[in-house]
């Protein structure tokens, strides 16, 4: 390497620095730790005593709660993917197809951006609530009875996805009304001219166009599902029976209220592994279906 290119790389380096700086100490070294962590007993300190090997990813696999746990979280995903897509897709067509007012319904379908996680879950926790919950007057109201929203672990889930979809139609819908918009008119047009109807020009032009807005938005919202807390925190606690003890809060559960940071680490890295490979998936299946 010649004076120039190694002056060259050392004024990189110097300019990257502050950005390495940061994404070594919040990002790098957690996760070197982590996995370190993982091969280990821990004392109530979080501090290493005794080296377990795989100990604790075998105690994992081995565990009911944990594979519970795997089982709530896909299952979680399965409600939140579909459901997001569907409704936000749903609202952005509506408002891109020259509605009456769409301005007024664009700023009403994208307000979720401005509330956070943790309000949306206080909202819905008072809609849920079993005597004086909305949802639960309007069903007493047409006489079909009560529902145990976040104490029956056959509802507990569901009411656990319904907020955490409501908050995420915000942003998707942003991002698939701005696909829309950059679909060519003169596609529709030709479409028209030819006797297609809106059926077969939604099937046959907004999806595929809209194919690589779409697969953002999938491979976002199931990343962002994995690691789903502070509503599962705030509304159910993991429970009832721990059909809402989704992962990340079984990590939380483990480092911060058994202290067992040994385990933690173990499942930790198993939702990297996990996130890795559904992402990667994504992507190759992505490649052949993307127009």
């Amino acid at each position: 390497m010649n004076q120039t290119k190694k002056g060259n790389f050392r004024s990189a380096l110097l300019y990257m620095a502050p950005a390495l700086l940061i994404f070594g100490v919040f990002i790098f070294y957690p996760i070197v730790r982590t996995f370190y962590l993982s091969f280990f007993l821990t004392d109530r300190q979080r501090n290493p005593i005794h080296f377990e090997g795989l100990q604790n990813y075998i105690d994992m696999f081995q565990s009911p709660d944990f594979l519970l746990t795997m089982k709530a979280t896909f299952l979680f995903i399965l409600y939140i993917v579909p459901g997001t897509i569907i409704i936000s897709l749903f609202l952005a067509v509506l408002v891109n197809d020259n509605l009456k007012g769409s301005r007024i319904y664009r700023l009403i379908f994208s307000y979720t951006l401005g509330i956070s996680v943790a309000a949306s879950a206080v909202i819905f926790r008072f809609f849920y609530h079993s005597e004086i919950g909305l949802f639960n007057q309007v069903l007493e109201f047409f006489n079909l009875g009560k529902v145990g929203w976040l104490i029956d672990k056959n509802w507990a889930l569901f009411s656990i996805a319904i907020p955490t979809i409501w908050i995420n139609i915000g942003f998707n819908f942003i991002v698939l009304t701005g696909g829309l918009q950059n679909i060519p008119k003169d596609l529709y047009e030709s479409a028209q001219i030819d006797g297609a109807g809106w059926w077969k020009q939604f099937t046959s032009i907004t999806i595929p166009q809209l194919s690589p807005v779409l697969f953002f938005v999938s491979v976002i919202l199931v990343i962002n599902s994995f690691q789903s807390f502070a509503q599962i925190d705030l509304m159910t606690g993991g429970g009832p029976s721990g059909s809402t003890n989704l992962i990340v809060y079984s990590i939380y559960t483990d480092a911060f209220v058994r202290y067992d940071v040994g385990s933690a680490s173990a499942q930790a890295i198993f939702l990297f592994f996990i996130i890795l490979c559904v992402t990667y998936f994504q992507f190759k299946v992505g490649e052949r279906m993307i127009h």
